[in-house]
C-alpha cells in the first residue's frame, strides 16, 4: 500500500479540455496524458482525445482496483482492446493518427513496486539510499532528423518499428513499453508526471533530483505553479505557452 498519496493536474488552457487523466488506488497509481490532434489532421474517428483517456483510463482502473496479479503490460493491453472496441464500426481504427495517450502506471505487489511506461510519461523511483532513479521511454526524442518533426513523419513512425509508440488502438503497443520492478526497500517514493511538469528538467534547468525534492516537500500543486512561472517568465522552448500538467506522489510502505 502507498503510505499516502498526493495528486494534481491543471489544463494548459482554460478553454480547452484537460487531456490528461490521474487515477488511483490504495496499492497503484496511473497517469495519462492524450496527444493533442493537430490542426487539420484527420483521425478517422468519430471521437476526441479526452474520451479515448476516459476510456482507457477506466479500463485500466478496473482491472488494477481488482487486484490483479496480471503484469502490468497486459494489464495494458487489455485496456487499449477494451477502448477500441468501445470505439465502434463507425471509426478507422487503423489510422496512424486515431486519438492516443501516453501511460505512466505503478503497482505495489508481492514486495515491489511495480513500474509501466509508454511514450514520454516518466515513473520517478526516490531511492532509500538518497538520489532518483528515471524510468523513461525516450523513443519519440529519438526520431531521425532531430527536432522539430514533420507532422508526416510522426504519423509514419507512430506506433511502427524503429518509431516510438503510445497506447492508441492497437493493442500489441503495451508489449513495447519500458517495465520493471523495485524491492520496496530500496525505494521510498515513487512519482509519475506527463511532459507538462517534465519541461521543468527538459527546458527550465532542474535535475531530477530537484523534481523529486519538489514533489516530496512541496507536493505536486505546488510543482505545476513552478512549471506555470517558468512557463510565463521564459516562454516554451517548443509549442504550446503551457501544456497540461499532472504529477502524482506516493511515499512507499516499507513491508
Amino acid at each position: 500500500m502507498f503510505a499516502d498519496l498526493a495528486c494534481a493536474t491543471s489544463p494548459g488552457s482554460p478553454g480547452r479540455p484537460n487531456e490528461d487523466l490521474m487515477i488511483a488506488g490504495p496499492s497503484w497509481a496511473v497517469v495519462l496524458d492524450g496527444a493533442t490532434a493537430a490542426a487539420g489532421v484527420d483521425s478517422g474517428c468519430a471521437h476526441d482525445v479526452p474520451w479515448l483517456v476516459a476510456w482507457l483510463g477506466g479500463a485500466l482502473a478496473a482491472r488494477l482496483s481488482t487486484g490483479a496479479a496480471a503484469p502490468l503490460a497486459a494489464i495494458l493491453e487489455a485496456a487499449i482492446a477494451d477502448t477500441a472496441a468501445a470505439h465502434g464500426g463507425g471509426c478507422d481504427l487503423g489510422n496512424p493518427d486515431s486519438p492516443s495517450a501516453t501511460v505512466a502506471m505503478a503497482r505495489i505487489a508481492g514486495g515491489r513496486l511495480e513500474y509501466l511506461v509508454l511514450g514520454d510519461s516518466p515513473v520517478l523511483l526516490a531511492t532509500a539510499g538518497g538520489g532518483v532513479r528515471v524510468v523513461a521511454d525516450d523513443r519519440l526524442e529519438r526520431l531521425p532528423g532531430g527536432r522539430p518533426y514533420s507532422l508526416e513523419l510522426v504519423r509514419r513512425l507512430r506506433n511502427a518499428p524503429g518509431g516510438f509508440w503510445v497506447a492508441a488502438a492497437r493493442p500489441e503497443a503495451a508489449a513495447e513499453a519500458v517495465t520493471g520492478a523495485a524491492d520496496l526497500r530500496e525505494v521510498h517514493a515513487a512519482g509519475l508526471c506527463t511532459d507538462g511538469i517534465t519541461r521543468l528538467v527538459d527546458w527550465y534547468g532542474w535535475t531530477w533530483d530537484d523534481l523529486a525534492a519538489a514533489l516530496e516537500e512541496r507536493g505536486p500543486r505546488a510543482v505545476i505553479e513552478a512549471v506555470r512561472a517558468r512557463e510565463s517568465a521564459q516562454g516554451p522552448v517548443r509549442g504550446k505557452t503551457h501544456d497540461d500538467a499532472t504529477a502524482v506522489w506516493g511515499r512507499l510502505t516499507v513491508p
